[in-house]
């Protein structure tokens, strides 16, 4: 672990840092609350161990601190006190400490605080990491590994506001494969699922780093293209589609004999005032008029 100890007191300091160290951890040292606020905001200790008393910052205030600041990590804090008295040992846990530990400091005493430390901190860094893959399974597309709509969601409002903020264009590609149901009648959900995933790398290898490529819903996939002009996006979704026939995936089922793909395209540009909500429906209804007009095929709303 890596352990921050603060104190005012050197000859306390060095019996600590001489504790930590013989415990196997690295250390680090602060000769007061202000140098030991720097010093957890540059090297995010997984231990503080501070004194209660000290110049600038006091360790009620150091503990108060890290606790407004953490998210995923946690930091195990240890309050080092002369004071003893039950009122103080509350007043310490309620401002975010989880141990104390009473001068002199015993070096026993410190390493088994440490212990239990490592203990804590290691099932917090669990937990955290199981919030993480829990929020991106949350936000995935499980057949095709795309974002999905709770991602969209999030991911447009950001764009949008960010474009408005800055006078930004962006634009919405709405992506339908043609005759999908008669594709899984003729050959099956499992081929049609295979299908999807195929669709799904061709869009994935035409798009820009920048771009947001997400399943919609069903045989539906939308590209989110920051940036990018209604003519830049065509260009872009025309590729998309090249990319699909290439893919040469045989479908009885469609006058080409093979998976097509029809898009339906919108743009945001500065000084238009329109949501992203109308945008998608834009979008959305220009694919139905790539539908009507032949499939296989990219329309811009207008």
């Amino acid at each position: 672990m890596k352990v921050l100890v603060a104190d005012d007191d050197a000859g306390s300091l060095l019996v600590a840092r001489a504790a930590v160290e013989r415990s196997g951890h690295d250390c680090l040292t602060a000769a007061d609350g202000d140098e030991a606020w720097a010093m957890y905001l540059e090297h995010q200790p997984d231990v503080v161990v501070t004194d209660w008393m000290m110049p600038g910052m006091d360790g009620m205030a150091l503990c108060r601190a890290i606790r407004a600041r953490e998210a995923d990590l946690y930091t195990y804090v240890v309050l080092l006190t002369s004071q003893g008295s039950r009122d103080d040992v509350l007043a310490g846990l309620e401002a975010g400490a989880d141990d104390y530990v009473t001068k002199p400091l015993d070096p026993f005493v410190l390493h088994a605080r440490l212990l239990v430390a490592l203990r804590v901190t290691t099932l917090h860094a669990d937990l955290a990491h199981y919030r993480r893959v829990l929020s991106r399974q949350a936000r995935t597309d499980p057949l095709t590994g795309l974002h999905n709509r709770l991602k969209l969601s999030e991911d447009l409002e950001q764009l949008h506001v960010r474009s408005l903020r800055y006078g930004e264009d962006y634009s919405l590609a709405m992506c339908d494969v043609d005759n999908f149901k008669t594709y899984n009648d003729l050959y099956g959900h499992q081929a049609g699922d295979l299908a999807l995933r195929a669709v799904a790398a061709a869009l994935l290898s035409t798009a820009r780093e920048s771009d947001g490529v997400y399943r919609f819903g069903g045989e539906e996939f939308l590209l989110v293209l920051p940036k990018q002009s209604l003519g830049g996006a065509k260009a872009l979704v025309e590729r998309a589609l090249d990319a699909v026939r290439e893919a040469a995936i045989a479908h009885a089922g469609d006058p080409s004999g093979q998976l097509r793909l029809s898009a339906g395209i919108s743009a945001f540009a500065a000084g238009n005032h329109v949501d992203a909500e109308t945008l998608l429906g834009k979008a959305d209804g220009a694919l139905y008029a790539a539908k009507a007009r032949g499939r296989n095929r990219v329309e811009l709303a207008r």
